[in-house]
């Protein structure tokens, strides 16, 4: 039987080795970035912010990523046909767990995204390209909720 302590090693694990990516990274930044963290403006801010969530979402529920998902789920037979689990234990189930948690992810992108931009000046395009698409995709969860709520509506005014 499976304790709850079983995947901890895992867990433990992959987060000391995103502290040691995010010391490297600082380690790096210090002498090598081409602008101090010191300077950035509340414009980089953003960009940064807005770039990581999409790529949050991109990885966690976007289905052309589908398959970086599924690399890490079980395959099981169930009737006639199959269906895909997270793993019971090891690091695949982790990073399942990863790939599936926002929150989770988030710290992986936004680590990523805020280095690549600090580091080099071709960061830049798929930095914009990121958070213009981070704007689109929040317009359109707007327009679907307001689209979803005036559906609300117009049933409880006919009934």
């Amino acid at each position: 039987m499976l304790r709850v302590t079983d995947q901890y090693f895992w867990n433990f694990v992959f987060s000391a080795f995103f502290l040691l990516l995010v010391i490297m990274g600082a380690i790096i930044l210090e002498t090598e970035s081409r602008i101090p963290l010191t300077e950035l403006s509340i414009i980089d801010y953003v960009l940064i912010t807005l770039a990581s969530w999409r790529l949050t979402r991109l990885f966690v529920y976007d289905t052309i990523t589908r398959f970086v998902r599924e690399q890490f789920l079980d395959i099981k037979k169930v009737g006639r046909g199959y269906q895909l689990e997270k793993p019971k234990v090891g690091p695949r189930r982790t990073l399942a767990d990863l790939f599936s948690c926002p929150w989770c992810f988030a710290m992986f992108a936004s680590a990523t995204v805020t280095f690549f931009y600090l580091m080099t000046a071709y960061a830049i395009f798929p930095v914009v390209l990121l958070a213009i698409a981070a704007v689109a995709t929040f317009l359109q969860l707007l327009a679907n909720l307001i689209g979803h709520r005036a559906e609300q509506l117009k049933q409880e005014t006919e009934s």
